[in-house]
């Protein structure tokens, strides 16, 4: 059940917000009161989210930017600053799924894809969100990794490099500003109903489901309600930690 006073007053963030985790956090945080920062790589695919977001009689502010850029990143996050004055929560949510190959089949440039999405582009996101949250005494960072994160997976060397690394970021960062009153955590999402999904199995997603312990895929809801909870005051003991959300599967 949303609570409309949690995030009231304040602003997040958030990227990879066209579709499946993200839309379903930009939604969630807009239910609870927070003013909406929402970034995919153009802002055609981002006016679904948008929409709901206004739906609830929420502030919501629309930006293209591909994180793999870092001019864009930087210009992005001053536009919010710019807009809403200051930046309470992000999550970090853009990332990509790898060609399926083994590993010495992988192309240089797919590796490099995936790592500037996934990795370079939550780095230099975190980079300028966390020089805000110096600035104004506080925030919140939450960053998605994967069970492909703490897990080896066939075919998906560079997703895991890209998923491990972002754990090892997070903790680290976690310790840099733990005196600052701002929290770095990670989220770690199973097999979850998104378009990603889709286009890792071919379209046959009982693959995926075949692959959870408890018999489904999780729904995008699900993830964003961990987000929430570590973005609040109800996590306000939890920085450095990895939160396995995967009904299971990495066990």
């Amino acid at each position: 059940m949303p609570r409309p006073d949690r995030f009231t007053g304040k602003v997040a963030f958030i990227t990879g917000a066209a579709g499946g985790i993200g839309r379903a956090a930009a939604v969630a945080f807009a239910a609870e009161g927070a003013r909406v920062a929402i970034l995919d790589r153009t802002e055609d695919m981002l006016k679904d989210t948008e929409a709901a977001v206004k739906n609830l009689g929420a502030e919501v502010f629309a930006l293209g930017c591909d994180v793999s850029k870092p001019k864009r990143v930087e210009a992005a996050v001053g536009q919010v600053i710019e807009r809403f004055g200051r930046l309470d929560v992000a999550f970090n949510n853009a990332g990509v799924e790898n060609k399926a190959a083994p590993l010495h089949e992988i192309e240089l440039e797919e590796w490099d894809r995936i790592l500037d999405i996934n990795l370079r582009g939550t780095f230099v996101c975190m980079k300028h969100e966390l020089a805000q949250m110096v600035r104004q005494g506080g925030g919140v960072v939450v960053n998605t990794s994967s069970g492909a994160g703490i897990r080896g997976v066939a075919g998906g060397a560079s997703y895991a490099a890209s998923k491990f690394a972002i754990i090892g970021m997070t903790k680290s960062a976690a310790l840099d500003y733990a005196t600052q009153n701002i929290r770095v955590n990670a989220i770690l999402p199973g097999n979850i109903e998104t378009a990603m999904m889709d286009r890792f199995t071919g379209g046959d997603i009982q693959k995926a489901i075949d692959l959870e312990p408890v018999g489904r895929l999780g729904r995008p809801e699900e993830i964003a309600e961990a987000v929430l909870w570590m973005a609040s005051d109800l996590g306000g003991f939890v920085t450095g930690s990895s939160i396995v959300v995967d009904g299971g599967w990495s066990l």
